[in-house]
């Protein structure tokens, strides 16, 4: 393990995320030794910084960067670096609510959409982070993400993603909300409708004990009864939707499991400075295998120690 993540690691205990800020931070001497290492190709020394700095610190750098050579930084990777290393460093270089706009293009560009991807942002985001995504969205692609996923979507499923993009919290008794979610499923098919509204319009304390109510007053797991009266996308987004209410961590653990790379980066990168090692410990209990091993049993070389770096350490 690279000894500048040990430095930054003991600085900033108390944080669920595995890359903290660097202390001692010298951008000018970063800009320097990175404007090297491109002209070399050197891909170990780009990733070792890049790696052990903050988002906020690398911004600092591609300025710094930018200032002393006249030119970007994502170009200057674009130019030295390939393959999937070349995509994990400019997704490091991107502020993360530029970021997480990216990923909800592209997971809306071309042929199909991916809603799963559209729900992970959709459900693990606040609803303030979401208003800063949509503005940074139209700034970006100069189109409305609303009207983008309305367009990908339809029924019941397009009602949860917009609620999704649009959501807040109202105060409600908990109890009112039990109640009206029990009664929604007396009949054949339930109201899609109203679970949406509850769902999407309430903090994530609230919801929990109105999804531990329900269940206790059902007899069963949400995931159950949503299984049994909902179909199609609508079932899937609900059940993501609570998945998240009550664990994201476990939710994500589970995405990254057989994950193709896009989206096991994606969810490394965004959650790395927050929460992944929640998702480690959780992808440890759910497969037995830590995340760090489970990395250098389907990745190799550079693009590995990156991954790797971000990881940080076996569980």
């Amino acid at each position: 393990m690279d000894p500048e993540y040990f430095q930054s690691h003991n600085m900033s205990w108390g944080t669920l995320g595995t890359v903290r800020p660097f202390p001692n931070f010298h951008p000018e001497q970063d800009a320097r030794e990175i404007r090297t290492a491109l002209q070399n190709k050197d891909a170990v020394t780009v990733v070792r910084i890049l790696t052990n700095r903050t988002n906020a610190q690398r911004q600092v750098i591609a300025q710094t960067f930018e200032e002393m050579t006249q030119k970007d930084l994502a170009v200057g990777v674009k130019k030295a670096m390939s393959g999937e290393l070349e995509i994990l460093l400019l997704e490091l270089l991107m502020p993360p609510v530029q970021y997480e706009a990216f990923r909800l293009q592209q997971a809306m560009v071309g042929l199909g959409t991916d809603e799963e991807t559209l729900l992970e942002i959709l459900c693990t985001r606040s609803g303030e982070k979401l208003r800063e995504i949509s503005a940074m969205y139209k700034l970006l692609f100069k189109k409305d993400l609303e009207k983008e996923l309305r367009g990908e979507t339809s029924g019941d499923f397009s009602n949860l993603v917009l609620a999704l993009l649009n959501k807040d919290n109202f105060a409600v008794g908990v109890q009112k909300d039990i109640e009206s979610l029990s009664a929604s499923l007396n009949g054949k098919k339930a109201d899609a409708a109203l679970w949406i509204n509850i769902l999407t319009s309430r903090d994530s304390d609230h919801l929990n004990k109105v999804l531990d109510g329900l269940e206790l007053q059902r007899g069963q797991t949400v995931d159950q009864t949503l299984d049994k009266k909902f179909t199609g996308d609508v079932r899937q987004g609900l059940k993501v939707l609570v998945q998240c209410i009550q664990n994201p961590g476990v939710y994500l653990a589970k995405r990254l499991v057989k994950a193709k790379t896009p989206i096991l980066q994606g969810i490394m990168i965004s959650h790395a400075e927050e929460d992944l090692l929640c998702i480690r410990a959780a992808y440890l209990k759910l497969t037995g295998t830590s995340l760090y091993t489970a990395l250098q049993k389907q990745y190799k070389g550079d693009h590995l120690q990156a991954l790797l770096a971000l990881c940080r350490s076996e569980d």
